[in-house]
């Protein structure tokens, strides 16, 4: 732990904050995670942990998702203890059915906070007063806006979605519908399961070798049996790169979901195979309307 928290020292562009917010008990504490370059450019954007909620997942869980391990009167309430605390309660939260494909949706209405959600794991929108929402529990979320289109973006990219290009294939989507220039814009990656800990087996090494000439950077700690660890930071920072995201503009958040279980759900850690009995945390990017810029 105190190494992980010298790492996040030596990353000025998150902070960790702490927001007292009403509950009915009295006041209740809830952590988030935010990029300032996103913020100073006047992107709402938060990374959730699992401090200040009431979800019994062991307790006092803020799981920020609507699952069968979940009540739904527990979901809403960490909701909006939540968007309270990024001073965001009027906004409506978009959240995908993910199903670690490579499917991407373009958001044009604020109803369709309150339909059915688009099967997908990524999002774009240039809407006001909507927040994209990734849901994770080890796997990476990739926030993205433009400065001057003011477009958002919100991936869920787990090895299977970084296989497939997800990155690079919303970063083709913003620039050909929404006119994003990658040079433009602020990408950041947050809170995973971080190389150390992300073990992948002897097919995902495969699939990464056929697919990417640099394959080979991405893995380290090779065991017998075929296993190795897969760093899915990079592999995302690398599709960024390619895409035309310069080096000032990929903020990458130094906390890992495993070392930090403490702060952040993790499957890996907690599931037992049984995702029910793990909370999910939301990665959340949007814009109000007063935003005149």
């Amino acid at each position: 732990m105190e190494k992980m928290k010298k790492e996040e020292a030596s990353n000025p562009a998150f902070t960790m904050r702490e927001r007292e917010v009403a509950s009915s008990s009295g006041k209740a504490c809830i952590s988030y995670l935010a990029c300032e370059p996103l913020e100073r450019e006047g992107f709402i954007n938060a990374f959730s942990t699992r401090l200040g909620g009431v979800s019994q997942l062991p307790e006092s869980a803020l799981n920020l998702a609507y699952f069968k391990g979940d009540q739904k009167e527990n979901v809403a309430e960490n909701r909006r203890r939540f968007l309270t605390a990024i001073e965001a309660p009027q906004a409506e939260i978009i959240t995908a059915r993910q199903s670690h494909s490579t499917e991407r949706f373009s958001v044009e209405f604020k109803e369709q906070a309150h339909g059915p959600q688009p099967e997908c794991d990524a999002m774009i929108t240039r809407l006001t007063d909507v927040l994209l929402a990734i849901q994770t529990a080890d796997c990476l979320p990739v926030l993205i806006a433009d400065t001057k289109t003011r477009s958002v973006a919100a991936i869920h990219a787990g090895w299977r979605g970084t296989a497939g290009r997800i990155t690079e294939r919303t970063i083709a989507d913003l620039m050909q519908t929404m006119g994003v220039n990658p040079r433009t814009s602020i990408a950041a990656l947050g809170p995973a399961a971080c190389a150390r800990c992300y073990e992948v087996g002897e097919d995902v090494i495969e699939r990464y070798r056929k697919e990417f000439g640099y394959w080979s950077k991405l893995f380290t700690n090779f065991k017998e049996g075929g296993k190795a660890h897969l760093d899915i930071r990079a592999a995302n920072v690398q599709q960024l790169a390619f895409c035309g995201f310069t080096e000032d503009r990929i903020h990458v958040a130094p906390h890992c979901t495993m070392h930090q279980n403490d702060l952040f759900f993790s499957y890996r850690r907690e599931g037992g195979g049984q995702p029910s009995k793990v909370g999910r945390l939301l990665s959340v990017i949007g814009r109000e309307t007063a935003d005149k810029r």
